[in-house]
């Protein structure tokens, strides 16, 4: 081949590279430097799937939850993970975000293995630790609970101690409090250690009369970048189900991720799987957003709107 030709051929194929990486789509999903999202990211880099054909992903760690929220409203990412109430309140203010849920899994009411708290009467004039702040969805769904089954006065009685987790869990081991509202992966390692699950999120749900799975956190994301960019979001929003599927049906996945669940026991590391897994999107439709609908309802009504704000329901376009 002559020289000019073979000039002209590498410009063409070079070219065409070119094309074909500016065609991929950049995704900066910020999370939390510390989070369980993170378990899933590692073990997508693990399975080659951080980067495809329609997209790259790079991760940005975020402080805190609230650092997140920033980040997507200045621009800085173009997707975080956060709950569906939020980005109600976000599309009543004008802003076009969605959602597209992550998981199910939900918080766990813990007490002592031999604790005389059997029931939620039992918790009147008790100390209760709560994880997160006073308007955190777990605690106002147990008041929301508790005041349809005429115990409003029980969990006015409790005194409640709010602050992170970790915190929260040392309290509870060292026995200055008689039960434990916290996320679902500490109370799984509460669990693991001989405590007992007195109630789970998905219980509360049901007796609120909401029998679907309603998930707790999702994707969230500019709808219009979305549209925009409709193939690459598709492709990452099914390669972190493929993700979870693999995590939950391949123990050597699992065993990829061990060291970042920081389980201290064998115990302790089947029941994180076991929850973790138990937390998969099965279902996602008309009747699981409907659900939503009236979980938004027990918790405006309970929160007097300041979880919410003033909008009366979900607003349209909430979920992806």
């Amino acid at each position: 081949m002559p020289a000019t030709k073979k000039i002209i051929f590498i410009c063409i194929f070079l070219s065409s590279q070119l094309t074909y990486a500016g065609e991929k789509t950049l995704i900066r999903l910020g999370v939390l430097a510390f989070g369980t999202v993170n378990w899933e990211l590692t073990a997508m880099q693990q399975s080659g799937m951080m980067e495809t054909e329609n997209y790259q992903l790079q991760v940005v760690k975020m402080a805190n939850p609230q650092a997140g929220k920033i980040a997507l409203l200045s621009g800085a990412v173009d997707m975080i993970v956060a709950d569906w109430i939020w980005v109600s309140c976000q599309r009543s203010q004008g802003k076009g975000y969605t959602f597209y849920p992550y998981s199910n899994t939900t918080g766990a009411l813990v007490v002592a293995k031999n604790s005389s708290i059997k029931q939620l009467q039992d918790l009147k004039d008790k100390k209760i630790a709560v994880a997160g702040g006073e308007l955190d969805k777990n605690s106002l769904l147990l008041q929301a609970l508790m005041q349809k089954q005429g115990q409003a006065k029980i969990f006015n009685s409790m005194e409640k101690v709010y602050g992170a987790p970790p915190l929260l869990s040392q309290q509870m081991t060292l026995q200055r409090v008689d039960a434990l509202l916290t996320y679902w992966h500490y109370a799984a390692r509460m669990e693991a250690e001989g405590y007992s699950v007195l109630m789970t999120g998905a219980d509360i749900l049901q007796g609120l009369g909401v029998q679907e799975s309603v998930p707790s956190i999702g994707y969230v994301f500019d709808r219009l970048w979305a549209d925009n960019n409709k193939a690459a979001v598709q492709a990452f929003l099914q390669n972190t189900q493929l993700t979870k599927d693999l995590l939950c049906t391949d123990k050597t996945a699992w065993q990829g991720i061990k060291s970042l669940t920081r389980a201290k026991t064998e115990e302790v590391n089947l029941l994180l799987r076991q929850k973790y897994c138990a937390g998969r999107i099965l279902s996602w439709g008309e009747k699981e957003q409907l659900a939503a609908a009236r979980v938004y309802q027990y918790l405006r009504e309970i929160s007097s709107k300041r979880l919410t704000g003033n909008a009366e329901t979900i607003q349209s376009g909430t979920f992806w």
